[in-house]
């Protein structure tokens, strides 16, 4: 009876080693042994003996038999000082002390867990013109990276993570009209085609010429239907179309998203 963990011995087996047998007493072992009580011999399914004036004697990697095999013996030794793991140690029986630090790597790793992936970040080329007072989706269509691609930036400019977890999304859409006429300008995030955030710069009727307006949020999605879009609504004075602004080279206008490590 023991009291506390089941000895390792109860998950190990001995390393063996089969001989191409012959008509002889003489025989070269794969592993040195100290002497002949290191390995235990077994010939046609009998377990011999050892020790001098016995059935085998054996120092270093040299075995003498007795009595000479014959051809179509079958000869095996068990190294008996070489245990081999070779059965898995119990469910949550290895803890964080049992492991040499820096001894798991990346590679050894499920995608995304222990890194802020799926991520990606992709901004507007060139100005897109959205209708007053019209949800309109933004076509954010360069990237600048995105990890698993995950992200959508020609068809339907949405972005659909193939692991699940909670994701830091955020976006920044620079409203332009040149007759001064806002009233407002909204930036949305849609989940799964519905709003799901509202962000708004308001001019009370000043007539503003543009704005930056920036909104982030944590989103929980599923990994497999759930999806993210950005939408943007002008509201204007003469009901006339504004435009968010892009750029070949600056980020006037950008959407992105990464999973929160963790969570």
């Amino acid at each position: 009876m023991y009291i506390g963990n089941t000895p390792a011995e109860n998950y190990a087996s001995f390393l063996t080693e089969t001989f191409s047998v012959s008509a002889t007493t003489n025989y070269t072992l794969s592993h040195a042994v100290t002497n002949e009580n290191d390995i235990r011999l077994v010939i046609n399914g009998v377990v011999q003996q050892p020790g001098s004036g016995k059935a085998y004697t054996a120092s270093g990697t040299t075995l003498t038999l007795t009595s000479a095999t014959v051809s179509g013996d079958v000869m095996y030794a068990v190294y008996l000082g070489r245990a081999l793991q070779t059965v898995n140690p119990p469910n949550a029986s290895v803890g964080t002390s049992q492991l040499a630090d820096s001894s798991v790597t990346s590679a050894k790793l499920a995608s995304g867990a222990v890194s802020n992936t799926p991520a990606f970040e992709s901004f507007l080329s060139s100005n897109q013109t959205i209708n007053d007072n019209t949800n309109t989706k933004i076509q954010f269509n360069t990237e600048v990276y995105d990890t698993d691609n995950c992200y959508d930036n020609s068809t339907n400019y949405r972005f659909t993570p193939t692991v699940a977890g909670k994701y830091f999304i955020y976006s920044q859409l620079f409203f332009d009209t040149t007759a001064g006429n806002m009233r407002q300008v909204m930036s949305k995030i849609y989940k799964n085609g519905g709003e799901l955030v509202f962000t708004n710069v308001n001019f009370d009727d000043q007539n503003g010429e543009g704005a930056a307006v920036t909104q982030s949020a944590v989103v929980v999605l599923n990994g497999s239907s759930d999806y993210i879009e950005i939408f943007g609504n002008p509201d204007t004075v003469d009901n006339a179309a504004a435009t968010v602004n892009g750029g070949s080279s600056e980020r006037f206008s950008l959407f992105g998203a990464y999973k929160i490590i963790g969570a």
